[in-house]
């Protein structure tokens, strides 16, 4: 198959790019490569996948792996209209998988502007190409903010979320209508996922499992919100992707529009999350105990049972074993 990978530089963007070339499909990867963290762990990502630096820095250049005959990378913006119809007319994907967004809960709060841009005219332009260029498939991201402060437990996605608390949150929301209508009007099946807190190896500086790793190692305190109070559905990046790989592989018989959960289905305690990751690192962390954050909810938890039902999908890691294979690629890195 030719798959377009949006987000291809970002974390489960670039993993599951490598899943899919190393399946032997053809992988376009794409990403704007933004500042929104350190762009040098985007380059790094992409030279796993044979994309070096030099060619990967400038925009609407398409570059070829050096690992993978089969993959190349592209920089460029969904917000570019232009350009992004000139990809799509040139390749002719199957399917497109959109991972890239504006992320972070608390960003929006401070910068709305980015959100607006790349989560809502950059995803009105993909819908846009997958229609003009029959693109048969769009699975896209979605993300567990949706739920807002939703009490019923574990999340389901027959749940109402119409009370989003974070213009994020509100932006993923949004996608789901935009993929509902157009699925609606023009016919292309649409996919969407909500993410449950993905952690692991190359994952992102300003999630928990990273933030909270690096401050105790370098003797910093961590911030704790809510007083500990909190807990999330971690979920490894492996069962991630494997989820998604399935979604991609076997959706030919699957309704044309569909929504899932894809999560570890077993949330996670924030004070027993950070305890574990202290032994693995034999430090106690010194913790800054803090009030809740605006835009954050106090529990996450995922009903998958859809997603195990259409596409076998059954999360694996342990949170124990997933921390420390996080934590051997951090030392690794770093």
């Amino acid at each position: 198959m030719e798959i377009l990978v949006t987000g291809a530089a970002g974390f489960i963007g670039f993993h599951l790019s490598k899943k899919l070339v190393e399946a032997g499909h053809n992988v376009v990867g794409l990403d704007n490569i933004n500042n929104y963290y350190d762009p040098q762990l985007k380059y790094d990502r992409l030279k796993e996948l044979g994309i070096s630096e030099k060619d990967a820095i400038k925009f609407n250049n398409i570059c070829k792996s050096s690992k993978f005959k089969n993959f190349e990378f592209i920089r460029l913006n969904l917000e570019d209209r232009g350009n992004l119809p000139k990809l799509c007319a040139s390749f002719r994907f199957d399917k497109v998988v959109n991972l890239a967004a504006q992320a972070g809960v608390r960003y929006s709060i401070e910068n709305p502007e980015a959100y607006i841009d790349s989560n809502l005219v950059g995803f009105s332009n993909l819908l846009e190409c997958c229609r003009q260029y029959k693109v048969s498939h769009l699975i896209y991201a979605s993300s567990s903010s949706v739920y807002g402060q939703n009490k019923k437990v574990p999340f389901s996605t027959d749940d109402n979320v119409d009370h989003p608390i974070s213009l994020y949150a509100a932006t993923k929301k949004s996608n789901e209508l935009m993929a509902y209508t157009y699925n609606h009007l023009y016919g292309f099946k649409t996919t969407g996922l909500r993410f449950f807190t993905v952690y692991g190896p190359f994952g992102r500086p300003d999630m928990a499992m990273f933030l909270f790793t690096d401050a105790i190692i370098n003797n910093r305190p961590i911030k704790v919100f809510n007083e500990g109070y909190l807990e999330r559905d971690f979920t490894y990046i492996d069962d991630i992707v494997e989820g998604v790989f399935q979604v991609i592989k076997n959706s030919d018989n699957k309704k044309d529009y569909k929504l899932y959960n894809i999560g570890n289905s077993k949330p996670v305690n924030l004070l027993e999350f950070i305890h574990e990751i202290e032994k693995k690192l034999g430090i106690l962390a010194k913790k800054e105990m803090l009030p809740m954050q605006p835009g954050d909810v106090v529990r996450t938890w995922a009903d998958v049972g859809a997603l195990e039902k259409d596409y076998n999908y059954k999360p694996s890691m342990s949170i124990k074993l997933g921390i420390e294979r996080f934590i051997e690629w951090y030392k690794s890195y770093y």
